[in-house]
């Protein structure tokens, strides 16, 4: 089977037969592209295979997953087809490569960390963590989408205080869903704009590590 998305793979120098290693599924901003975001996990790459996956909508200078409508509205049609061609990309690399089914993360920023959070509600525990910088959850899928249970799922998710693009109150929104919901949420916040600092890499980077050890 031809991969349903385009992608970039960084996977441990050494793969030993009979192996299955922990997964990261990572997904880029509006606008940026599949090789933005792989700085943010370099050294994972000894533990974990990371799919770094590419928006399948141009959106000059890079890509996009979805368009947007209004201000916190995705185009519903766009996003829901976002959300199944994601899913089924995880399959496809579930069924490729040698990855532990039990040890699947997703990691985003802003879009990517939208659909991270989405995907983990639709996905439930079938996902371990979730690393959501700087998104939110939109209101149709908190409405209308069939979510699984998450009671097992963990969570880091950090947003700038002043982040003049998402609202950081969009991100506590996101930790008390998903705290309401039975899952394990760290929370963190930065005095920065709509941006990854230096302190938020290192954190989610001990986080993802510890958490994966748990």
């Amino acid at each position: 089977m031809n991969s349903p998305m385009i992608y970039e793979l960084r996977k441990p120098s050494q793969i030993e037969p009979n192996k299955t290693y922990p997964a990261i599924f990572v997904m880029h901003g509006m606008g940026s592209n599949e090789q933005n975001m792989l700085p943010l996990v370099q050294g994972l790459e000894d533990t974990f295979y990371i799919f770094s996956v590419r928006g399948p909508l141009a959106q000059p200078p890079g890509f996009a997953y979805f368009t947007i409508q209004g201000f916190g509205k995705p185009h519903r049609e766009a996003f829901d087809h976002a959300i199944s061609e994601l899913t089924t990309f995880i399959d496809y690399a579930t069924d490729n490569y040698p990855i532990n089914p039990d040890s699947i993360y997703l990691l985003g920023f802003s879009q990517g960390a939208i659909l991270s959070m989405t995907l983990g509600l639709t996905l439930g525990n079938r996902i371990k963590g979730i690393v959501a910088l700087s998104g939110y959850i939109p209101g149709f899928v908190k409405e209308e989408y069939n979510m699984k249970p998450v009671n097992q799922l963990s969570l880091f998710i950090s947003h700038g205080k002043f982040d003049n693009v998402l609202p950081y109150e969009w991100g506590v929104d996101s930790h008390v869903f998903f705290q309401g919901l039975g899952s394990q949420v760290t929370f963190q916040s930065y005095s920065e704009g709509h941006t990854i600092s230096v302190e938020n890499q290192q954190d989610l980077m001990k986080w993802i590590l510890a958490d994966l050890n748990n």
